[in-house]
Parts: structure tokens; sequence; C-alpha cells
């Protein structure tokens, strides 16, 4: 039975693993080495800084030809100013993705592409990560009842929660707005002393203040990429 690894594993070594169909989510690679190795049908989707394959630096090539370079650089900003730059960056590509919506009929907004999220439930999930890294933990409020958790976490006793609501897509963009404007006003006035501070967060235990700001940026991100891709094949259908 293929096995399941979570947690860390910096440093360790693999000899002769057959990582066949292995699939690698959420990790960080970085300076890891592979070599004697088969690379058939692999498929890559990350931040690329200097990765050399059979000694041949690829990293510009990739990088000037991934149209998510610009934003995938930016998700772990250490500055106020840079994490300022981030929110707005998302803002506005999101604001991008919610004008081609829109320009779509309502129902088409409601219905899933290939069994992933429909547009509204991304959104939805979208408030439910806002709350769950800043909202609850940094802002001290409360899960707002529309928010959508992922599959693994749809058991957890989260406060507050309806999941089988099912909001208007007008009723989801409001409170979308209202995540986002808090989020910014509150980056206005953020510190980089504040970065380290410990947070409590369900399910995840304390964290850094920072950690929190970078998962929001993340979720945001990913679930852009993949609103995008379905909007893609809901605009191709009308």
């Amino acid at each position: 039975m293929p096995q399941e690894f979570e947690g860390d594993l910096a440093g360790a070594e693999f000899w002769g693993a057959d990582l066949t169909g292995a699939t690698f989510r959420d990790v960080n690679l970085t300076g890891v080495r592979i070599s004697h190795a088969w690379l058939v049908d692999v498929e890559v989707d990350a931040l690329v800084e200097r990765v050399v394959i059979n000694g041949v630096d690829i990293t510009d090539f990739v990088n000037e030809r991934d149209p998510w370079h610009p934003v995938r650089g930016m998700l772990r900003p250490t500055t106020p100013e840079d994490m300022r730059a981030t929110w707005a960056t998302l803002e506005a590509e999101w604001a991008k993705a919610v004008g081609r919506a829109q320009a779509l009929p309502d129902e088409a907004l409601h219905r899933s592409v290939d069994g992933e999220w429909s547009f509204v439930q991304t959104l939805r999930h979208l408030v439910f990560a806002m709350d769950k890294w800043f909202t609850a933990p940094i802002l001290g409020d409360g899960f707002h009842a529309m928010g959508l958790p992922n599959s693994g976490s749809v058991d957890f006793p989260w406060p507050g929660l309806e999941q089988d609501r099912e909001p208007s897509t007008t009723e989801v963009l409001a409170v979308r707005a209202d995540r986002a404007t808090r989020l910014r006003d509150h980056l206005a006035s953020v510190a980089a002393a504040d970065f380290g501070r410990p947070i409590e967060v369900l399910e995840n235990g304390t964290v850094p203040l920072q950690d929190g700001y970078y998962t929001v940026f993340e979720e945001e991100f990913w679930h852009l990429r993949y609103a995008t891709r379905d909007l893609a094949t809901l605009e191709a259908d009308h």
C-alpha cells in the first residue's frame, strides 16, 4: 500500500527507492540533490531558483516562459513593504479572474469542472482559509458561516461553519471583499518585529504570525491557478 509522509524529512537520504507515481505537495526541496535517477514523464509546478538538470541550468529558460513566475516569487515576503506588495498583486490578479467569471452566466460559476470545486466553492474555501489563518488567530474574530474547508479538514469542529449552505455568487464576493479589505488594512500598519509573534491556529497549533500571511498568500495563489484553469473551460463552453 502507498504510504503518506508528513513532517520534517530534511536531510533524509533515499537509496534505491521506487518513487514511481509519487506525489509531492507543499514540500520544500531546497538543496535537494538527485543522481543516478530516471526522470521520465515528470511534471513540476514550483518556484524555480537555480535548477540544474544534467549539468544544464534551466532556471532562466523556465522562468522566462512561466506566466506565473513574477507572482510565485512574491509569496514569502520578508518585509512589511513586500507583504503589502504581495497582497496588492494577488488582489489585482483575482480582480481579473472575477471579471472573467462575471462575464459568464451565473449558473456556470456553480458548476464543477472535472470534479473540482466550482468557482463559487473556490471563493468559499478562500474565505475559510483567510478566517483560519488571519481573521480568527490574528484579528480575533470568528469564522464566516459560508467558509468551505478542504477535504482533509471537513471533520474538524470548526466554529460557526455551515458547510451545506449554498450562498449566491454576490454573497460570496461580498464576504471576499470584506476579508480582503481587513487584510489590506492590517498590513498597512504591520511591523517586521511582529512577524515572529506566536499565534494559535485551529487544527495547526502555534505558528509564527508571518506563517499566517504566507499560508493566505499560498492559498490565494494556487486557487487562482485552479480557478483560471477552469474558467478557460467554462468560457469555451459559452
